[in-house]
C-alpha cells in the first residue's frame, strides 16, 4: 500500500531536493557509468518518494493459513495447566511449568517435522542462581525451533513470547495463574508462525522461541541472548509478542480493534561513550538499529493482507514494565516489543476473584482471538519480509573528514546471492520516517549532491525479487 502523500512524499518540494550531480563510485570489478551521466533520468531531482513495500503472492498465502481457532485452542490449553509461574512445579505432569513446557516442545516438534529437517527443536536449560524473586536455585527451561534458511542461514530474526505466568503476589507459585493473555498470546502467535513457517522456504534464518522467567526478571531470554552472542550469532532483528491478545480497553471499549503498539528504543542501550560524543554532535538519537526496524515493519506490515495499523512507540517499553526484547537490546541486537493498544491492568498480574461485581484475573474470556490472529499475521508478514529479503547493510559510513557541500556515503557489499544493488534514503531531520529514495546500483560507495548538514541520511539493499532490508544509519568516519 502506498504512503498517503502527506506522510512519504511531503518534502519532493524541500530545496535540497534541486540538486542535480549524483555520483557513484563501484566496488572493484563492478566499474560502470556515474549515475550523474546523462541517460539515468535523475533530471534535477535525484531521488522519488519513498513508498510502502507490497505483499507478494507468497506472503498473502502465508498470512492466510494462520489460524484464528488454532490460536484460541493454544490459549485455552495454556491456561488448563493452573500456572506456569517459574516457580511452579517442574515434574507434576498436568499442572505447572514443567507440564507446559513439556507440551510446547512437542507442539514445537509436531511442526518440525514437517519441514524436512531445516526446522530444529531444542529444550534450552540451564539453572539460574538465587536473585531476585528466585530464593533458590531454579531450573529455567525455554524451547527453541530454528528453521535454517536456505541462502544466508548465518543471518538470524527471532521472536519470543514467555510461557511464565503471575498473579498479584510475584512470589505466589502455586495459586492458579492462567496467564492468557500475560503472555499466552505471545506464546499462540509464535506457535502459530513456527507452524506456517515450518513448511516454506527462507532464504535467513528464523528462531521461533518460548522463553522462561521473564516475570521473575528476563532470565531464559537473557540467557538465551547471551548464548547467541557468545556463538556470535548475527541476530538482525528481534521481536517479543508480551500482552497482544486483547482489544478491550479498561473501560469496556473497543477504539482500537486494528492497532498493536511496537515499542522501540531510541539511543541504543549498549552506545559507548565515543558513539554518544558524535550523536550528540550530529544527531541520530531517532535512528539506532531498532527505530529503523520498526520503520521496517511498518513498511512491510500495514496492508490489507494484516487489516492492521502497527502504532509504533518511541521508547524502550512502557513504565514501569520491560520485556524480553530488553534481553536482546542489552547484547547489542535491534529488538523491539509488539502489544496490544490499551492494556487491562485489572486483567494482568492480578488473583483471579471478583471484586464489587468486577472480575479480576488473566482469563481467556477477556482475549479478542481474531484480533490475535491480526497481531500475529503483522509478525508473519515482517519476518517473512526479513527472511526473504536482503540483509541490513553493513559498515555504512558518511565521510566527514573535510567540509563538503555534497555527502559521500560507503559501505561493503552483502554476500546474498540475489543482491540486485542498493537505494539511498533520506528525510528532514525533523520527519519521523524516510521521504526520499534513491537507486543507486549494486555499487559500495556513493556521492550525492545534498548537504548533510540539513538531512539524515540512510541505506537500503535490495534484492532482484524488489525485497528491500531495513535502513542502516550510517557511522561517521573522519
Amino acid at each position: 500500500m502506498e504512503n498517503p502523500p502527506s506522510k512519504r512524499a511531503g518534502s519532493t518540494r524541500r530545496t535540497f531536493l534541486s540538486a542535480s550531480a549524483v555520483t557513484a563510485v563501484t566496488a572493484p570489478l563492478l566499474a560502470g557509468p556515474a549515475l550523474g551521466d546523462a541517460g539515468h533520468g535523475l533530471g534535477s531531482q535525484p531521488g522519488r518518494p519513498v513508498t510502502r513495500q507490497r505483499p507478494g503472492k507468497d506472503l498473502r498465502d502465508l498470512l492466510g493459513e494462520i489460524d484464528r481457532d488454532r490460536l484460541e485452542a493454544t490459549v485455552m490449553r495454556l491456561t488448563r495447566f493452573g500456572t506456569r509461574h517459574t516457580l511452579s512445579s517442574q515434574d507434576d505432569p498436568e499442572r505447572g511449568i514443567g507440564a507446559a513446557t513439556a507440551w510446547v516442545h512437542g507442539q514445537m516438534q509436531a511442526y518440525a517435522a514437517l519441514s524436512g529437517g531445516r526446522m530444529t527443536v531444542e529444550r534450552q536449560s540451564f539453572v539460574q542462581p538465587v536473585s531476585p524473586r528466585i530464593p533458590v536455585p531454579t531450573t529455567i527451561t525455554n524451547v527453541i525451533a530454528t528453521l535454517r534458511g536456505d541462502a544466508s542461514p548465518e543471518r538470524v530474526y527471532v521472536v519470543t513470547g514467555h510461557l511464565d505466568s503471575r498473579v498479584t503476589d510475584v512470589m505466589n507459585a502455586t495459586g492458579d495463574a492462567p496467564g492468557a493473555d500475560d503472555d499466552a498470546s505471545g506464546v499462540a502467535v509464535v506457535l502459530e508462525l513456527a507452524r506456517v513457517f515450518a513448511s516454506r522456504h527462507t532464504e535467513a534464518t528464523v528462531v521461533f522461541a518460548v522463553v522462561s522467567g521473564e516475570e521473575q526478571g528476563l532470565y531464559g531470554s537473557a540467557y538465551m541472548a547471551r548464548q547467541m552472542k557468545a556463538a556470535g550469532a548475527d541476530v538482525q532483528g528481534m521481536f517479543s509478542n508480551d500482552i497482544v491478545g486483547a482489544s478491550s480497553a479498561w473501560d469496556g471499549t473497543r477504539p482500537d480493534p486494528h492497532t498493536v503498539r511496537l515499542f522501540v528504543e531510541g539511543v541504543p542501550t549498549t552506545e559507548t561513550p565515543a558513539e554518544a560524543s558524535i550523536r550528540q554532535s550530529v544527531g541520530g538519537e531517532n535512528d539506532g538499529p531498532s527505530r529503523q526496524l520498526a520503520r521496517f515493519v511498518q513498511d512491510v506490515a500495514e496492508n490489507e493482507s494484516t487489516d492492521m495499523n502497527v502504532r509504533v512507540i518511541w521508547r524502550r517499553d512502557r513504565y514501569l514494565r520491560g520485556s524480553d526484547h530488553i534481553s536482546f537490546l542489552q547484547q547489542g541486537y535491534p529488538a523491539a516489543r509488539f502489544t496490544e493498544p490499551r492494556e487491562n491492568f485489572d486483567h494482568e498480574h492480578q488473583d483471579v476473584r471478583v471484586e464489587n461485581g468486577k472480575q479480576f484475573g488473566d482469563l481467556p474470556e477477556f482475549v479478542d482471538f481474531g484480533y490475535l490472529a491480526r497481531v500475529a499475521k503483522v509478525n508473519g508478514a515482517t519476518l517473512w519480509s526479513l527472511a526473504q529479503g536482503p540483509g541490513t547493510p553493513k559498515n555504512l559510513k558518511i565521510l566527514a573528514a573535510v567540509l563538503t557541500n555534497d555527502t559521500t556515503l560507503t559501505w561493503d557489499r552483502g554476500t546474498e546471492p540475489d543482491l540486485a544493488g542498493y537505494e539511498v534514503v533520506w528525510r528532514e531531520t525533523t520527519s519521523p520516517d524516510w521521504t526520499q529514495v534513491l537507486d543507486v546500483g549494486d555499487v559500495t560507495s556513493v556521492t550525492i549532491d545534498i548537504a548533510k548538514d540539513n538531512v539524515q541520511f540512510g541505506l537500503r539493499a535490495v534484492d532482484r525479487g524488489g525485497h528491500r532490508s531495513p535502513v542502516a544509519f550510517p557511522r561517521v568516519s573522519t
